[in-house]
């Protein structure tokens, strides 16, 4: 499963949607790295991290969260780690290449990110 990458932006939306390749993180080989943002399947937090950062938007329903909330943690100051050598397992579906349902919520949440305030604080590069 992909499961860092850098942030995504719309212009790397419309060239996956196009056959493009995704800014999918590769392994340097290190023991511990810091991609941009990291998938929600396995994720693990500081309580007091996850509070600091208002924990995730509910207003994201299956898609971007992850996104969403390695974003905050950026701009609050935070650094996303990823340790390569684990292993998670997850029964990917990847529901909204086959539902349209799926599909649209898939959307709404991803142009929900882009039109954020969260996305415009990242591509500022501002903190807090």
């Amino acid at each position: 499963e992909d499961n860092a990458r850098k942030f995504p932006s719309p212009l790397e939306i419309v060239r996956k949607v196009f056959g493009g390749k995704s800014s999918i993180y590769v392994d340097s080989g290190r023991s511990v790295d810091s991609p941009d943002c990291v998938a929600g399947m396995f994720m693990l937090f500081p309580r007091e991290v996850f509070q600091n950062v208002g924990g995730f938007d509910e207003r994201y329903f299956l898609y971007y969260e992850d996104v969403d909330i390695c974003a905050r943690l950026t701009i609050g100051g935070y650094q996303i780690l990823m340790c390569p050598m684990v292993s998670v397992i997850h029964d990917a579906r990847r529901s909204s290449h086959k539902s349209l349902r799926y599909m649209r919520l898939h959307l709404i949440s991803m142009l929900r990110f882009f039109s954020s305030s969260v996305y415009r604080k990242l591509q500022r590069g501002v903190e807090n």
